[in-house]
């Protein structure tokens, strides 16, 4: 299995490379692909020393699968170049996310529906991952038909030059700023750009993007995005309304059951999800399980996921694993 990492020396790259690492995904040759200006630089994997490479060159390697995580733009130019030669590319970017003729997955919802015939393959918004991993049993069991979700996101979501302002800010260094305020002591309810329509990109990533996974629109998505000082870690507070009544000690068991989910929810205890435990780790917490005392048939949850190992690289893995086990490439 020859794999090129596409953007390996950045945050989600790095991680992804970590995950190959520690779920020994089958390589037998690895291509790390980044900019330019970091062609000829040296990255470890495993304990052996590989050289970064550039576009043109991984194309040229044809390898089986590429994994991107370099931005939109680079993957509208070059994940079709890829697919051209015959390897498989799994997208962390935007790019390809709501193209009707790419599929959107998430491996435990419908990694079921990749053929051999899909060779740009979309991974989620960090966001969109955890939301619906944990709707999943839930819409199967009880049908939804209106979410509201209201986000509160760590700056690694932006990228370094963030990370790098809260840590300046913490330490009191005039810095470059990733954001047009302050986050340190702050939440900015702007992820992302905004649109003519008021609501910024992310949130209408929140809103679409569940619907094409699910492939179902008899249920809607209304979202609030909102940047919150921490350094790692999503957390979202979910209020979904059903087409059928629910029982809670139900919805606990159908969340326990549901793969890739952890439970964490005893009021008594004060155990309930946070990103600082959630870091580091795969699955998606869930607490703060509850019925909406306003409005019948409506459930409140609060959802924390590592936004770039769920969120992003070990989603793109488990794709990649999915199509490895099914001689998918």
């Amino acid at each position: 299995m020859k794999v090129a990492v596409v953007g390996a020396t950045g945050m989600v790259g790095e991680i992804m490379l970590k995950v190959l690492a520690e779920r020994n995904f089958p390589i037998t040759e690895l291509l790390l692909v980044a900019s330019e200006r970091s062609v000829g630089k040296k990255l470890t994997f495993k304990g052996e020393e590989h050289t970064l490479i550039g576009l043109a060159t991984a194309v040229a390697a044809k390898p089986d699968l590429a994994i991107f995580s370099a931005g939109g733009d680079t993957s509208l130019e070059w994940a079709p170049k890829f697919a051209e030669v015959g390897t498989t590319v799994v997208d962390n970017s935007s790019a390809w996310r709501m193209d009707p003729t790419k599929k959107l997955i998430v491996p435990e919802i419908n990694a079921h529906e990749l053929t051999k015939e899909d060779k740009i393959i979309a991974n989620p918004n960090c966001s969109t991952v955890q939301l619906v991993l944990a709707l999943s049993p839930l819409h199967k069991q009880y049908k939804m038909k209106r979410v509201i979700v209201s986000t509160y996101q760590s700056v690694s979501g932006t990228g370094v030059k963030a990370v790098q302002q809260l840590e300046n800010e913490i330490a009191g260094i005039q810095g470059e700023m990733a954001y047009p305020y302050p986050i340190g002591k702050n939440a900015l309810p702007h992820c992302d750009i905004f649109l003519e329509n008021g609501y910024t990109k992310e949130e209408m990533k929140l809103a679409q993007e569940p619907l094409k996974i699910f492939n179902d629109n008899s249920f809607s998505v209304t979202a609030t995005a909102v940047r919150i000082p921490t350094s790692g870690g999503h957390s979202e507070s979910v209020n979904v309304e059903f087409e059928n009544d629910f029982d809670l000690a139900e919805v606990r068991r159908l969340l326990s059951e549901a793969p890739g989910i952890t439970v964490q929810d005893n009021t008594d205890t004060n155990t309930y999800p946070m990103p600082i435990y959630a870091n580091g780790k795969d699955d998606v917490f869930v607490g703060r399980i509850r019925r909406d005392e306003s409005q019948a048939k409506t459930l409140n949850l609060w959802i924390v996921a590592d936004n770039l190992r769920k969120g992003a690289a070990t989603n793109a893995v488990q794709v990649a694993e999915y199509l490895v086990e099914n001689k998918l490439v």
